[in-house]
């Protein structure tokens, strides 16, 4: 038994080198959950509250809701940070996103786990093209909170939230 969820994170970047001056809108939705809750929760297993994710990202002045791929990790403990890293093409060029929401806290949970910094490199070079603040809107939240359930091949829909 696993599930499906999907996270919409907004904000904006700017390019730390040769881009296109101020700020710029930046948002990705990334979907992802495991196929196998009870190995997802498990600290013995290698994939403890890590999980693979796909979507799609926005980089205002880069590209217009591009598809990416890569991974999320829930890493409570001892970093107390969630970390995304995920990969998109533009133009032949391909890029990496590293974004860290930071210094979780379980009495301040709707901004410690809401806002996400991060860098946008060129993969293949590792250059810096911007740094920039992403925020995931509680409004968003009954979204996050009404996951597709899976078991085995059959997907079964959560109830529709009031």
């Amino acid at each position: 038994m696993g599930f499906r969820t999907q996270e919409l994170m907004r904000g904006h970047h700017e390019f730390v080198d040769g881009g296109p001056p101020g700020r710029h809108p930046f948002a990705f939705r990334a979907r992802w959950g495991p196929d196998r809750l009870r190995e997802w929760l498990d600290p013995r297993k290698p994939t403890f509250l890590w999980q693979r994710l796909e979507g799609e990202v926005l980089a205002g002045g880069l590209c217009d809701w591009t598809p990416c791929d890569g991974t999320l990790h829930l890493q409570y403990w001892p970093e107390r940070r969630i970390r995304y890293v995920f990969e998109f093409d533009v133009g032949g060029t391909r890029y990496r996103y590293l974004g860290d929401k930071v210094d979780l806290r379980w009495w301040n949970l709707a901004v410690s786990h809401t806002t996400c910094v991060h860098a946008l490199t060129e993969q293949r070079t590792g250059r810096l093209v911007s740094t920039g603040v992403t925020r995931f809107h509680l409004r968003d939240l009954p979204r996050l909170l009404t996951p597709r359930w899976r078991s085995g091949d059959r997907v079964v829909d959560a109830p529709a939230v009031p």
